[in-house]
């Protein structure tokens, strides 16, 4: 048998392949941490007051511009709109994105908005338990100063209000703030124009309890956080490198073993599986969204990455199970059934969840999951419950490769009986294939821990805490390893054009037969991409 390449290509040439390929990890992390900046930049922003002066709020016609040749008629504070009698329907809180004499580009790729009340304690106006403050907003964009604003949603939302006052509530600490958290306020999937504003009034209606037992509300503020153009570029250009390198080899993986006499197996079936999962999120599609206003981009991205990790999480445990001697139907995937089934379950919750909240934005950029009691309980039990899965998953894993040790570490003693070359050689195998099983572990940690902080990193906006920093050169890392690490596996697991024995004697070969013939009893009977395969493969055959 001709085995595959990681078996036939001499040590020397795989020490070179092994450098070659960690040369290009530590490039990828470098390029991340030496190149692109920050993968996001947060602006803060301060709601102007406006005076809705003609009361056009019900025609939805006026926008009101906080700064500006068409600027609105302001005031400074409540006590000067009571001075004036001004009521607070008629007060609008305007914020123009981005910030005077700057522009927003097409390359910041998402804009995702944050909300923070400043309120004031009054003895008579304290907040309520579980205050909901309801908010009539609206969003224009514009591509030109001079050109009208066109509106581009507009929604009544609702937001509860989460505050806790440090101090004694008593008539002394009266004009203190009340510490409130973050609420979620709006994201868009494309930053298609150049500028952005946004309109917020709190219409009060006390026969309704609508805004009432909300406090004395001072001030909004706004955190504007996009991606940075600079980190966009580099990221695309990663993707449109490294698409076609992982599409070539997949091709000239696939080419390989559609030559071979005897069809592929579930092994092989299963690499190629991941490399097309892998091309599918390398795909530099997002090249279109810098021209075009897909906003649909982020629900997209989070498929594409969504079917990356289902295949990789599936593969792992395949690669592994087939590798255990105990395995009795091998070669059929129905057999994974109970390992992937939940897999694929909770992928298909992430999809589902997902679209509760990216799917409506498409429609409503201002809607949050995260805005509601149920929402926000059921979005961190997803969170907790994805990392634990995770975790469990992890240990799961290492279990499977333990085994796969100890299956292959009984194989060994078979090598005393063999000549002292043919034993080196079984022996240089299994360690290399050792040394493959602890690199996919090394891979699959760092995609645990990459998921779980992505996941956290995603929520902590929404429910406070410890803000975790995922900079350039972890997004830049991880997605290297994943493409080396799927080029690597369609490298070594491809069929070779050299055939180990070739240079010997027949004299020797017929010395060898009777010596190795207990760890190749069944091995002319069971096919697979290499001898270890065969060789782990060999009680289930019996």
């Amino acid at each position: 048998m001709a085995g595959a390449i990681i078996e036939n290509m001499s040590t020397k040439k795989l020490v070179i392949v092994g450098v070659i390929l960690l040369l290009f990890q530590a490039f990828s992390f470098m390029v991340g941490g030496l190149i692109a900046p920050s993968p996001t930049t947060a602006v803060h922003y301060l709601a102007t007051k406006c005076v809705d002066t003609v009361k056009t709020h019900h025609k939805g016609s006026n926008w009101f511009m906080p700064w500006g040749p068409d600027q609105c008629s302001k005031i400074r504070d409540f006590d000067e709109a009571m001075a004036k009698r001004i009521e607070a329907n008629n007060i609008v809180f305007a914020v123009h994105i981005p910030l005077p004499n700057r522009e927003m580009s097409a390359w910041f790729q998402f804009m995702l908005v944050i909300l923070q009340f400043d309120i004031a304690f009054r003895m008579q106006n304290q907040i309520e338990d579980g205050a909901l403050v309801t908010m009539d907003v609206g969003l224009a964009y514009r591509d030109s100063t001079l050109s009208e604003w066109t509106e581009m949603a507009h929604s009544t939302e609702h937001r509860k209000l989460s505050c806790n006052f440090t101090a004694t509530k008593t008539y002394e600490n009266e004009g203190r703030y009340y510490e409130c958290d973050l609420l979620p306020f709006m994201e868009v999937g494309s930053v298609a124009h150049k500028y952005y504003l946004l309109n917020i009034r709190l219409p009060v209606n006390e026969r309704k309890k609508v805004n009432i037992g909300i406090g004395e509300i001072k001030d909004i503020r706004l955190v504007s956080i996009h991606q940075n153009g600079g980190f966009t570029k580099v990221w695309f250009a990663m993707k449109t490198f490294l698409t076609p390198s992982v599409l070539i080899i997949m091709i000239w993986y696939w080419r390989r073993i559609t030559q071979m006499t005897r069809p592929p197996v579930l092994l092989e079936k299963i690499i190629f599986a991941l490399g097309i999962s892998m091309t599918f999120i390398n795909m530099p599609v997002e090249w279109f969204s810098v021209g075009f206003n897909w906003t649909w981009m982020l629900l997209f991205g989070d498929i594409r990455q969504g079917i990356f990790y289902a295949m990789l999480l599936s593969f792992w445990i395949v690669f592994c199970g087939e590798h255990l001697m105990d395995q009795t139907e091998r070669n059929r995937f129905s057999v994974y059934w109970k390992q992937v089934g939940p897999i694929v379950f909770g992928s298909f919750c992430l999809f589902i969840f997902d679209m509760c909240e990216r799917g409506v934005q498409l429609k409503n950029p201002f809607y949050s999951i995260w805005a509601s009691d149920v929402g926000t309980e059921l979005a961190m039990a997803f969170i907790i419950v994805a990392g634990i899965c995770a975790c469990l998953y992890f240990l799961f894993l290492c279990f499977m490769v333990f085994q796969v040790f100890r299956n292959i570490s009984g194989k060994r003693s078979s090598l005393p009986a063999m000549t002292k070359a043919r034993r080196l050689h079984y022996e240089g195998l299994i360690f290399r294939f050792k040394f493959l099983m602890l690199v996919t572990l090394a891979c699959a940690a760092m995609t645990v821990i990459f998921f779980i902080i992505s996941q956290v990193n995603e929520g902590h906006w929404h429910w406070g805490g410890y803000t975790v920093q995922v900079n350039s050169a972890f997004f830049t890392g991880i997605y290297g390893m994943w493409n080396l690490y799927v080029f690597a596996l369609m490298f070594l697991y491809a069929p070779s054009h050299k055939r180990y024995g070739d240079e010997q004697s027949s004299a020797d070969q017929a010395g060898n037969s009777g010596e190795d013939i207990q760890l190749t009893t069944t091995i002319t009977h069971v096919d697979g991409p290499t001898e270890i395969y065969k060789m782990t493969g060999k009680e289930a055959q019996e």
